[in-house]
This record gives C-alpha cells, structure tokens and sequence, in this order.
C-alpha cells in the first residue's frame, strides 16, 4: 500500500478503510456490507482522508470519518414504519397495497435487518416476488412492490433511521408487452347502446353506458359524478373525483388534477332529460338499480358481459369505452394536445398507448400478386 494511499478492504463481510500515516497504521470500519453503492460510497470517504493527509487536516482519533450510528432495525419494522406514516395519505385502496407488500417483506425477510439487505438480497426478493413457489406475482406488480421498498429505504435514509446507499435503487423489473384491447368500432358502439335502450331488464344503465363512451371516462369517474359537477345548462361537466370498487370515500382522480369538459348537444340533452327539478347537488348522476353507487364488478358481470355476449361482441372490460374514444377521436384528425386535456391523460401516454389502435399503420406492398409467384403443387409445402 503506498504513502498517503487509503485502501478499501472487506473484513468478515464488511467494509473497511486501511492507510498508514506518520508510521502508524489505521483501519475504519464502515459496518456495511460489500456492494457496488457501498463500495462507492466507502472509496469516497477514502478519498476525504486523502485529501486531508495531504492538507494537514487528518484527525488521528478518526471521529470525523466514522459513520453514523444506523439504528439495529428489521426489515419487517422498517417497512411497518413507512407504512405507518404513508397511511395518512393514502387512499384505503392503495393502502392495501402497501399491506400486501408488508406480507411479502414478512415472509421473506423475517426478522434479518436492513443493514443486511445488499443489492444482490434485493434482487433475490425481486426474483422470489415472481417466482411460483415464491409470492407468484405479475411482472407489473412486482415491479410496483420493488418501487414501494425503494421509496422506503429513501424514506429511511432522509429521516435518519439507516444509513449508507440505498441498495434497491438499481433493481429493475422487466414487465413484458401486453396486447392492447381492441377498440369497439362504431357499428358495435351502436348496436350496445341500442340493446340498452331496447331491453327493459338493463335500460336504467343507458345513459350511463353512453355517457362512459362519449366523454371516457374511467369507471371510478363515473361512478363519483355528482349534480353539482354538472353546469346549469347541462353543457359542461367537471370531472376531479373518483370511487373505487367497495369503498364509498372519494380520491382525487387518477392524474389528481381535474377537467372541465364542453359537452355535445345529445350528451346534454342526455343530462336534462335526467336531472329532475328537486334533485340534490350532492346526488349522483348516475346509480346503480338499487339506488346506490355503481360496483364496476357487478355491472361487468350481471349487465355487460352478457349483453356483448348476446350480440355476439367480443368482451373487453367497460374500461374500453374510455379506449374506444380516445381511438376514434385521433382517428378523426383530433389534436392529441386537446383530447389529452379533454381525459385527463399525459400526452406521451395518449401517444404511446392509442395513435394507430383504430387504423393501424399498413405495410406497403412491395410485391404483386399472382399465382405464378406461389408454388401450386401443395405436397411440396406438407414435406
């Protein structure tokens, strides 16, 4: 080791620092596993006690360079911890979601502790999330879990409750392409609304129906209209509050910014012809048979489902009305830009997710055909 050089060394598992100065020798144990972020950041203390060798500022006891005490805590409390102070925040369904990565932090972690979580432990509790004889989840809910830990851990970091890097930063999760639904085309369009008209066992779902088509909204959107999101005229609606399934609290709507949209003369006629003169500010737009707020799964499975059945409809989940306009709409020549603010969609999710779903892009033909070009003899093509 050379004069004034400080050397990063692992010692039962853990960092250290080793040097030498004025004939003595140092080591500082940093206490942290052996990792790619914790071996940058122990070289970068190195580095300081470099630089102050040579500048005539080293401290020879060592208590400017050692590391701050890390709190002894589990994984498991960590996480309860964070979840504790999220909770405050979050909406009930959401919340779930943080239980449900409690459960799995639980079960594959147990009682080890944070300073013993390296990015190769991390990643193994990634590859366990997926695996079958591990938690057995998607792709796109792993990755979700691994985000909720990362966001932990800097949590954690800025409170002061650990120290050192945050070994899950790096973590990446893979979710495969999924094919997108398709659109509904305007014949099927017209053919659902019409079987909801015509057949008295679902016609109080309608306008309702038409409505989600016309505007796109997402289901827990429609759900939470209100008369007072509603203009006098019946001309515009207000849109920043949505439902969810089995929980009667609103939430700010998925993007937390709300919309004002201009509606067209039939979806306001469609309004009027609805809204009695006593009825409520505070009363929804639209109810399920019973009165109460519409549960997405019941409709989908008493109502929706089999009316695409019975008119021979391919099923997509009523989410797909909200689709279907978005498609139609840039199929049209309408400006993402504007469409964008009309659903409350980023515009590079508009692009990404739905220029082309109703038009896709044709490959140009480059050859002509006859049936010259092909062999005619088929026993050649079975061999």
């Amino acid at each position: 080791m050379g004069k004034g050089t400080v050397r990063v060394e692992v010692f039962r598992d853990r960092l250290r620092l080793a040097w030498s100065w004025q004939g003595k020798r140092f080591w500082l144990y940093i206490g942290l596993p052996d990792s790619i972020a914790n071996r940058k950041a122990t070289e970068i203390k190195a580095r300081t006690i470099e630089l102050d060798m040579v500048s005539g500022n080293f401290d020879p006891s060592l208590t400017k360079y050692k590391p701050q005490k890390q709190e002894s805590i589990s994984v498991v409390e960590l996480f309860d911890r964070f979840c504790s102070w999220k909770q405050r925040n979050l909406h009930p369904a959401t919340l779930a979601k943080y239980r449900a990565t409690k459960k799995h932090v639980s079960e594959f972690f147990r009682n080890k502790t944070t300073i013993a979580v390296t990015e190769n432990v991390a990643e193994d509790f990634r590859d366990w999330l997926g695996d079958r004889n591990g938690a057995n989840l998607e792709p796109i809910t792993v990755r979700e879990r691994i985000a909720m830990i990362c966001a932990c851990w800097n949590w954690a970091i800025k409170k002061k409750i650990i120290a050192g890097e945050n070994p899950w930063t790096d973590v990446k999760v893979k979710v495969p392409p999924r094919q997108k639904s398709e659109p509904f085309t305007a014949a099927e369009i017209k053919a659902i609304v019409s079987e909801f008209r015509s057949n008295p066992k679902i016609s109080h779902y309608a306008d309702y129906i038409e409505f989600k088509f016309g505007v796109g909204l997402r289901t827990g959107e429609a759900a939470a209209l209100l008369w007072r999101h509603c203009s006098a005229k019946c001309d515009r609606i207000w849109i920043g509050e949505s439902i969810s399934d089995g929980e009667s609290s609103r939430k700010a709507e998925k993007c937390n910014r709300g919309r004002s949209v201009t509606l067209t003369p039939r979806l306001q006629q469609l309004l009027l012809n609805r809204r009695s003169p006593d009825c409520s500010s505070d009363s929804p737009i639209f109810t399920s048979i019973e009165g109460s707020t519409i549960d997405a799964k019941n409709f989908n499975n008493r109502y929706w489902k089999p009316t695409l059945s019975k008119l021979g409809i391919d099923y997509r989940r009523p989410y797909t009305t909200r689709h279907t306009l978005i498609s139609h709409a840039l199929d049209r020549g309408m400006n993402p830009a504007e469409l964008a603010q009309i659903t409350g969609h980023n515009l590079r999710t508009m692009y990404e997710n739905y220029v082309g779903t109703v038009r896709p892009p044709q490959l140009p033909e480059l050859f002509e055909i006859s049936s010259v070009d092909f062999p005619v003899d088929r026993s050649e093509l079975s061999e």
